[in-house]
């Protein structure tokens, strides 16, 4: 192996040949790697599965940035043998790693089988992340990280319900926050899963990066999925205005406008997860790591997920409220700080850089915006 064909990312030098890398990715390596960091901190140990690993660039900077203890490296394609024996060697050779090439599910047996639990299990799966988020649990040691991936966007924004509802057993519909729909599903699909064998799951992080969707969950040692957490979205196509709806208000709920005098049935998504997108506390610790590593982009992207992570669960886009309101398009800066001085909470969401986060209505937001 050639060393000039090398790439740096970070700490992390490697080379890809024929595996899978996407540099584009690397701000979410960049959050993995500063979440199991918070962890080893808090818990003074830090063992890792990365069971689709491909080049093995996590499994390298999770090792020399994170401080990990241990990494089982995996890879399904046995074809990939030589790069990850070179990437990983100087791990290897030190007995500070495990590499195989195995079905991800059969790994997370054997670890189940075995009582081999880790801190931390990455599964940076291709298109859904469905086939492993109920097994994936059993690999995790309680109160542990899950880092999961998606980059099945249709299925979730509500171009393909019935593939959703085979996915995670929910029906998605498309609307203007679609986007954030599809990491509450993942969320919410991974509760119920946890809720089987009377386990919970909390967010740490929620990320969407434009086509890949990342969520970072925790396992608990209780059910927490509840009426509160676990629900439905309504989304009124008449007004475009959202709510919240529990099992208990199922074919009870209905939008009223005026002066029409008339209900609109809403549009349902869901069950989804309905509570908070990230843990502030977690991410204000992760801000800190970053801005002592110099990581300005990622400290800016944190700082943005911890000021929209207790907003309600959708959002409203610029455009929407220019079309509705038949305005020109506020600037978003301007709406936000129009709408906090009018006593509302809002921010701007990661999500979406054409939109905002707010508990004002719609209705509220377009009043707010033609004043402006």
């Amino acid at each position: 192996m050639n060393d000039e064909f090398l790439i740096c990312e970070e700490k992390a030098y490697f080379t890809v040949g024929h595996t899978f890398y996407r540099p584009h990715s690397k701000i979410t390596r960049d959050l993995g790697v500063l979440a199991a960091k918070v962890y080893k901190q808090n818990q003074g140990k830090l063992r890792i599965l990365d069971v689709m690993t491909g080049c093995g660039v996590r499994s390298i900077r999770y090792y020399l940035e994170s401080e990990a203890d241990y990494i089982w490296a995996n890879d399904s394609n046995p074809e990939n043998k030589v790069i990850l024996d070179y990437n990983l060697g100087f791990m290897l050779d030190k007995n500070k790693a495990k590499l195989t090439y195995k079905n991800a599910n059969n790994i997370f047996f054997e670890c189940h089988n075995n009582k081999d639990y880790y801190d931390l299990v990455d599964v940076d799966a291709f298109g859904s992340p469905n086939p492993y988020l109920s097994t994936a649990l059993w690999a995790t040691k309680i109160r542990g990280l899950i880092y999961l991936t998606c980059t099945d966007g249709r299925t979730g924004t509500g171009h393909l319900p019935e593939n959703c509802l085979q996915n995670y057993g929910s029906y998605g519909r498309s609307h203007p926050s679609a986007q954030e729909q599809v990491l509450r599903l993942i969320i919410g699909s991974t509760l119920q899963q946890a809720a089987t064998i009377g386990l919970g799951i909390e967010p740490i992080f929620s990320y969407f990066s434009g086509s890949t969707y990342r969520v970072m969950l925790r396992l608990l040692p209780k059910i927490n999925l509840s009426l509160d957490n676990y629900g439905f979205l309504g989304y009124c196509h008449h007004c475009g205005e959202y709510t919240t709806v529990s099992y208990k208000q199922l074919g009870k709920i209905s939008c009223y406008h005026q002066p029409e005098n008339k209900y609109y049935n809403y549009t349902i998504s869901g069950p989804i997860w309905l509570g908070y997108l990230h843990n502030k506390e977690y991410l204000k610790t992760m801000k800190n790591l970053a801005i002592n590593l110099k990581w300005s982009t990622v400290s800016d992207l944190l700082s943005t997920m911890i000021n929209e992570s207790e907003f309600p669960p959708y959002f409203y886009t610029l455009g929407e409220i220019g079309r509705r309101g038949k305005i020109d398009i506020p600037k978003r800066s301007q709406l936000i700080e129009a709408l906090q001085n009018q006593g509302f909470s809002a921010t701007n969401t990661h999500i979406n850089p054409q939109a905002i986060k707010t508990n004002a209505t719609l209705k509220q937001c377009i009043e707010i915006a033609k004043g402006l």
